[in-house]
């Protein structure tokens, strides 16, 4: 029995095509969207915006129907950018009836549990540990151990926000990456108790920038992309580097780095200046980077 899921993230959209019982991949790719680019803390989808998410899921829709995908078989589930849109049923009814796919919107305490389920198919947590996952709408803090989840919580802070909000130069100013570090402390009260109490030593990032960290890193160190494997381990120092070229270069700069793309060109930019206040703020020396998420969770609970 063939399966197919779809992710409708605010930046991208993935599509994942699984031959069960053996949970064989057959097909998978991820397509820049920006579902909540110029709308996003507004609380809308713009007309341009469902433009780009219809013409993704036209393409999705001829793929499946090429794997003879029948229609309860296509689980699509949508987070931030629709999850908080006013006009979110006006969305959700287009797509259905333009590309006959029905979007199951969740919450953001199922998201961290689907990331939860994802990322720990890739990678064994052990020790207490922090996993991060930066969307472009909202960031999920995860919590756990050996044993489960410890806590979780599902912050509308992600990085499409965080660009609209504080990335009004290029590069980003100094006083700018100061303001992002009191909004954090601010904002991720609730993580800053929860880390406190659970004291985690690891961090493990799953998709989007934690991606194109790894994929710069393995392209300043090997001279190529990773291919294969799906749970790394990411040296603390290759992020100090990184961080250091991110903020500090321009976004033509940046993107002559080996193994940048241009959707995640702007975004590490907030992203890294999250990673590193969690890193200092919380005293984690030690990185791990998943590349299953949300998209393998659903693959793993419908299985």
């Amino acid at each position: 029995m063939k399966k197919a899921f779809i992710d409708l993230g605010t930046n991208t959209f993935h599509l994942l095509i699984v031959e069960f019982p053996a949970k064989e991949i057959l097909f998978k790719t991820s397509v820049a969207t920006q579902l909540g680019k110029g709308g996003i803390n507004a609380q809308t989808i713009t007309p341009e915006a469902i433009e780009r998410a219809l013409k993704v899921l036209k393409e999705f829709r001829l793929k499946i129907n090429e794997f003879e995908i029948t229609s309860e078989n296509v689980i699509a589930t949508a987070t931030s950018a629709v999850r908080n849109a006013k006009n979110q049923q006006e969305f959700l009814n287009e797509v259905s009836a333009k590309t006959a796919i029905n979007i199951q919107v969740i919450s953001g305490d199922e998201e961290a549990i689907l990331i939860y389920e994802g990322i720990t198919q890739a990678v064994k947590i052990e020790e207490p540990s922090l996993i991060v996952d930066i969307g472009g709408g909202s960031v999920e803090f995860i919590i756990a151990n050996n044993a489960g989840i410890l806590w979780k919580q599902s912050f509308e802070i992600g990085g499409q926000r965080l660009i609209e909000i504080f990335m009004k130069t290029d590069p980003i100013s100094a006083k700018a990456v100061d303001r992002l570090n009191n909004y954090f402390l601010e904002e991720l009260l609730p993580l800053t108790n929860a880390v406190h109490q659970y004291k985690p030593s690891v961090l493990v990032g799953s998709s989007g920038s934690f991606d194109t960290l790894n994929d710069i890193h393995w392209m300043n160190e090997f001279g190529h992309l990773p291919l294969g494997k799906i749970g790394f381990d990411y040296p603390i120092g290759a992020f100090k580097e990184a961080y250091e070229l991110f903020v500090y270069q321009s976004r033509s700069e940046r993107m002559k780095i080996p193994g940048m793309i241009d959707l995640r060109v702007e975004m590490i930019v907030v992203a890294v200046c999250l990673i590193r206040f969690l890193l200092e703020t919380y005293q984690i020396s030690e990185i791990k980077i998943s590349n299953y998420a949300l998209k393998e969770g659903l693959m793993s609970r419908f299985s």
